[in-house]
């Protein structure tokens, strides 16, 4: 009896041991199947998003191939959404997430953010300019669309009265938002002012102060601690070489003060 125990315990450490060895495989299994799998946004311009040929592009996708290069390997975008992008890291379905997220504590419980943070925004709201707000405060019983998923929906509905409309996707909170279904839409500030360059936007405005001004993190699984170490290092010489000014530039963002910063910060290095 107490053998068969035994024996029961040392093939369920053996098999706990083969888990998690799965668990951490990611680069090896990239390597092995010649392909490089990242989760990018595909409604998130210019960050993540579909050109006319439906090819998903924008500075997420180049750096994403910067990794894929730099390792050799194929490269395959998958896209994501806020509500599923931790999940798909978690289950495998990609080996590597750069997809607009906010670095919190809570994130870091569930997949493995690298270090140095890679980008930064704020929380804004995007609302026509007929709307009239001027203060956070003004949302108080507003319908405010949000996405799925989003950290700042809580606070915005907590602590200034919001009444949250939360969608999967941005394109189709863009799509409520101009037909009136909510008041505003609360995002990040970086692709609200991608917005208003575009034409048919021009009704609308980012008329409150941001607010809590997040770094992004690109995320590994839990555990894979050879491939966190690559991507530092690769996250230091975008820093250092301005790799993130130059995409900012190509895709006709204002370089931004964390970009500047992190740049300033590396380059002597």
């Amino acid at each position: 009896m107490f053998k068969t125990l035994l024996s029961s315990a040392v093939l369920a450490l053996a098999g706990l041991g083969l888990m998690t060895g799965a668990a951490q495989a990611d680069l090896a299994a990239a390597k092995e199947r010649g392909k490089l799998i990242v989760g990018v946004k595909a409604d998130y311009k210019p960050y993540g998003f579909r050109d006319p040929s439906g090819a998903i592009v924008g500075i997420e996708p180049e750096l994403a191939q910067d990794v894929a290069g730099k390792l050799g390997l194929e490269l395959e975008l998958v896209p994501v959404v806020s509500s599923n992008r931790m999940q798909f890291l978690e289950q495998g379905k990609i080996d590597l997430m750069i997809a607009t997220m906010s670095d919190t504590e809570e994130r870091r419980k569930v997949v493995n953010i690298v270090e140095p943070n890679y980008y930064s925004s704020g929380t804004n709201v995007l609302a026509p300019k007929k709307a009239g707000f001027k203060a956070w405060e003004d949302l108080d019983g507003k319908p405010i669309c949000g996405i799925q998923g989003a950290f700042y929906n809580k606070k915005t509905q907590t602590d200034f009265g919001a009444e949250i409309v939360a969608f999967k996707g941005t394109a189709e909170v863009l799509t409520a938002l101009s037909q009136g279904r909510c008041l505003g839409f609360v995002y990040d500030d970086s692709f609200i002012v991608s917005k208003l360059g575009e034409a048919e936007w021009a009704d609308y405005e980012m008329p409150l102060p941001t607010i809590d001004d997040v770094p992004w993190g690109l995320a590994v699984q839990l555990g894979d601690q050879e491939f966190h170490d690559i991507m530092h290092e690769t996250i230091v010489e975008w820093h250092k070489s301005g790799r993130i000014l130059e995409l900012e530039a190509k895709y006709g963002v204002p370089n931004t003060p964390f970009a500047k910063q992190m740049n300033e910060k590396f380059k002597g290095m």
